[in-house]
């Protein structure tokens, strides 16, 4: 099989070549990424020599169609992805998602791919903290930033692209990844890495928000099982029942550091920070058979934890740029 993965220099998608190098070590992957701050070679050092690597845009229409003609299946990683960017700058958000996603699916229109497209649950809006409902494949769409408004408009195109035109294509939604390679704008690394250099976390608000945890491990097996056997059409929730709040994931990682509990500061909160999110795997475990190894978050953020202590090289050239950021914004 040949295997064109968008976004593979990214944090989910660099996990997912690794993963697909590792454990299907018949498929010649090609990655296409264009190398923004979120991506970097890097990330595919140590698997350089067993992929193909291509710098380059996915609305770039030419670049796209040839790479599409010789490669039978494409998974579309590559987005824009920080809410807090978002925010400051829609733009490319527009540009990547919408635009991209377009240009990805005329190709695939033309040449017959099978096309696997990954989104979020943040399209779904979110759920009261005391609400017992999880987000289903069929809760309405109910985006609430320009980043989570231009993934749901991906993938209504998807959708539009299968019915209107036949395109062999999957989507699945997924719950916050963390785990190796993520950069340390977003909330897990940043926490590991402010404590590794000696400065103190930084909790959005009362940290009452809830996200539905899963390593990208699992989130990347989860995707092949829905390429092995999902049906064309079909949108497959993706989660490992990993819900806690913000405050609860932060005192972990301080408990599992050797730290105080307490030793972090509270800062002001994002706008229009979603209160909730919960995903129901149930399609995906009951009709694909898939489930998740790391059953139990604690053990997951640890493995975490440890990568980046081993990994100060990845991650430090990152590092004070974000936090400089992070402070022009007040948080």
């Amino acid at each position: 099989m040949n295997m064109l993965v968008t976004g593979g220099a990214g944090f989910i998608g660099s996990n997912f070549v690794h993963y697909t190098v590792k454990n299907f070590p018949d498929t010649k992957v090609t990655v296409l990424d264009k190398l923004t701050y979120a991506g970097s070679r890097d990330n595919l050092r140590e698997i350089a020599d067993k992929i193909t690597f291509v710098e380059g845009d996915i609305c770039d229409r030419a670049l796209v169609d040839d790479l599409f003609s010789k490669n039978d299946v494409v998974v579309h990683f590559a987005a824009e992805s920080h809410n807090d960017n978002s925010l400051h700058n829609p733009e490319p958000f527009i540009h990547t998602n919408l635009v991209g996603t377009f240009t990805l699916l005329e190709a695939a229109r033309a040449h017959g791919n099978r096309y696997h497209h990954i989104s979020t649950d943040e399209v779904y809006g979110d759920l009261e903290l005391d609400d017992p409902r999880k987000f289903t494949p069929t809760t309405p769409y109910n985006p609430s930033s320009p980043y989570s408004s231009t993934k749901a408009g991906s993938d209504h195109l998807v959708r539009a692209w299968v019915r209107s035109f036949g395109v062999k294509a999957t989507i699945s939604n997924c719950s916050n990844n963390y785990g190796p390679y993520q950069h340390v704008e977003k909330f897990i690394p940043r926490q590991i890495t402010n404590i590794l250099t000696g400065q103190r976390p930084k909790l959005y608000g009362a940290g009452e928000n809830v996200r539905d945890w899963i390593h990208v491990d699992d989130h990347n097996s989860a995707v092949h099982t829905i390429l092995q056997k999902g049906k064309i059409g079909e949108t497959y929730l993706i989660g490992a029942d990993g819900e806690k709040n913000n405050k609860d994931v932060l005192e972990l990682i301080l408990e599992l550091m050797d730290q105080p509990k307490d030793a972090y500061d509270h800062v002001n909160d994002r706008p229009g920070h979603d209160l909730r999110y919960a995903i129901d795997a149930s399609k995906l475990r009951d009709e694909l058979g898939w489930s998740p190894h790391y059953t139990n978050f604690r053990d997951g953020l640890a493995a975490t934890i440890e990568w980046y202590k081993q990994n100060e090289w990845w991650w430090r050239p990152q590092k004070d740029t974000t936090e400089a950021k992070y402070k022009e914004l007040g948080r």
